[in-house]
């Protein structure tokens, strides 16, 4: 159950980030900008390239594939998809002030979300096995420093695309914004936080009731 939740809200936290245009988690940043020079659909997109990371993580350390991962995988395009164009249907001309409230909220119900499904320990993003794997093999690194650097990289790649795509300063700023910032350094250590305070406490209650 916290797999199936921890996957759900960052579908949901990722739609929200669009919806808010100022910048979204580094990760869907490079997704923007592959998803500006590819031109399929943007669930399909998420596949492909989450299949390809996917690869990376069954050779370096398979124990970060579950079921997690596979829901990831094959839903978490389409659930941002669906929670964006919601947003859009209930508020409809959103001013700055509420759109960056949506986006506070966002990074919070992200941090979460994926605190939840770490935790759980049933597989994780193959993004997110990309910074666990990394820190579990450099003993001097911690798990939010290798979250950080890995996400300043894609944030640097979203944005190259980006300017290559044509999608001009405004369209690079509703993507790579003060969101992406924010989550770029600060997404690794409120995990960490999340998972202290929330996720694992949460598992440990639910062992003890069954």
């Amino acid at each position: 159950m916290m797999s199936i939740l921890g996957v759900a809200l960052c579908g949901v936290s990722v739609g929200m980030f669009k919806f808010a245009s100022f910048g979204v988690d580094p990760f869907q940043s490079l997704m923007s900008g592959l998803d500006a020079l590819i031109p399929i659909h943007f669930g399909t997109l998420y596949v492909i390239v989450n299949a390809v990371l996917l690869l990376f993580a069954l050779v370096c350390d398979r124990s970060k594939i579950g079921i997690a991962t596979l829901i990831n995988l094959f839903l978490l395009g389409y659930i941002a998809e669906f929670s964006q164009g919601l947003c859009l249907r209930m508020m409809p001309g959103a001013s700055p002030a509420l759109r960056l409230a949506i986006l506070v909220i966002a990074i919070v119900i992200l941090c979460l979300s994926s605190s939840l499904y770490f935790t759980a320990d049933l597989g994780v993003s193959v993004y997110d096995a990309v910074s666990l794997i990394w820190s579990q093999r450099q003993e001097r690194i911690n798990f939010a420093i290798c979250r950080i650097i890995s996400d300043i990289v894609c944030v640097s790649c979203g944005i190259i695309l980006l300017a290559v795509s044509g999608a001009g300063m405004s369209g690079i700023l509703a993507n790579v914004g003060i969101g992406t910032i924010v989550t770029a350094f600060f997404m690794g250590p409120l995990i960490t936080y999340f998972n202290i305070h929330v996720a694992r406490p949460m598992l440990t209650y639910g062992r003890d009731a069954v």
